[in-house]
C-alpha cells in the first residue's frame, strides 16, 4: 500500500467519523431534540439526555472506532511491506 493509499483511506475514515460526530452533536443534540423528547431514558427526555450525556458517550465510541480502524490499517500496511521485502 502506497503512502497515498494510506492517506486516502485515513481521510475517508475521518470523513465518515466526522459526519457521525456532526449527526450526534448537531443532529441529536439540537435538531432532533424535540422529536427525541417524546422518549425517555433513565427518567430524562431522550433529547436532553443526548445533549448532556449521550453525545459524550458517542464521541468516546468514535475515538475507539478510529483507534481500532487505524490499527487495522497499519497492520495491513505492515503485512504488505513484509511481503514486498
Amino acid at each position: 500500500m502506497s503512502p497515498q493509499d494510506y492517506w486516502k483511506a485515513n481521510l475517508k475514515l475521518l470523513a465518515v467519523l466526522l459526519f457521525i460526530w456532526f449527526v450526534i452533536s448537531f443532529g441529536f443534540g439540537i435538531v432532533f431534540s424535540d422529536f427525541l423528547d417524546q422518549f425517555s431514558l433513565g427518567g430524562f427526555k431522550l433529547g436532553f439526555w443526548f445533549a448532556q450525556q449521550g453525545s459524550i458517550y458517542g464521541f468516546v465510541i468514535l475515538i475507539f472506532v478510529y483507534v481500532f480502524a487505524m490499527h487495522r490499517l497499519e497492520k495491513k500496511i505492515n503485512k504488505k511491506e513484509e511481503e514486498n521485502e
